[in-house]
């Protein structure tokens, strides 16, 4: 029950820190020529981000199994866990796409609670050894939300760097005055990129109907069915509004299960 009161605080509080607001369309960031996502592949420490107070901030990509699509894992300490008791460290995992192989630089990102959809993520600039710069932006309905991240290989980036990124994209329009620092002292280990350690950890699985069944589960196993029906009927439901002519008394599809006749429905 913790579990799923703390997803909705992170789910509400999410939107308010490590992007701003914006008017209009997102501005046009050039990515990278001649980029390589084979070299950008493993852990960097974030430097510098956009309007944040969580610190401890790691990124770590990854292949999939998938071609053209590889994973970004974010490990940080969560600010508004921060201000509780609770242990913090905080392990938020997206999903990252090549749209045209032709510009690898520019990809697309996909997180969990991102309610808005995907978003772009342009790598403006790396050396792969030392120092990286992202910029990634989300189309609204009359307006948009971009972040900027400053990127280092190590805890801590020669201020020359720094400036040149900063410089980098204040030429694109992108206020660098927005951006955080971000403190990389007395920070979590994670060894060897595993979740030991970490007490919130979301993946793009992490809101399906099975797990979300499987968290209830623990609470009570008289429901658990039930919840699990009901996020897959909630699949129908939105189909059922786009074609209205689907019977929504009926099962989900590929749903064999025999319900619990016990289990207790919510109106």
């Amino acid at each position: 029950m913790y579990r799923i009161i703390v997803l909705g605080v992170l789910s509400l509080c999410g939107g308010a820190v490590s992007h701003t607001y914006h008017l209009g369309a997102c501005p046009v960031v050039e990515p990278m020529p001649g980029f390589d996502m084979n070299q950008m592949l493993g852990v960097w420490y974030v430097i510098q981000k956009t309007s944040t107070a969580s610190h401890c901030i790691t990124y770590n990509f990854t292949r999939t199994d998938e071609p053209g699509t590889y994973q970004l894992q974010q490990d940080s300490q969560h600010f508004i866990l921060g201000l509780t008791p609770l242990k913090h460290d905080y392990r938020y995992t997206g999903v990252l796409t090549i749209p045209d192989i032709a510009v690898p630089a520019r990809m697309k990102v996909r997180f969990p609670l991102s309610v808005a959809g995907s978003a772009t993520y342009t790598v403006i600039s790396t050396d792969y050894n030392k120092y990286a710069a992202i910029f990634t932006c989300q189309k609204l309905a009359f307006a948009h939300r971009q972040s900027a991240t400053i990127l280092s290989r190590t805890k801590e980036l020669d201020k020359m760097f720094v400036d040149k990124m900063r410089t980098k994209l204040a030429s694109f329009g992108v206020d660098p005055y927005d951006l955080s620092i971000i403190s990389q002292t007395e920070c979590p280990k994670h060894p060897n990129g595993t979740s030991e350690g970490v007490n919130i950890n979301i993946d793009p699985e992490t809101f399906s109907s099975h797990n979300i069944g499987e968290a209830v589960r623990k609470t009570g196993g008289v429901i658990a069915d039930g919840v699990e029906y009901v996020v897959d009927a909630g699949k129908k439901v939105y189909h059922k509004v786009a074609s209205s002519k689907e019977d929504l008394t009926e099962a989900p599809a590929g749903n064999n299960r025999a319900m619990n006749a016990d289990a207790e429905w919510l109106p």
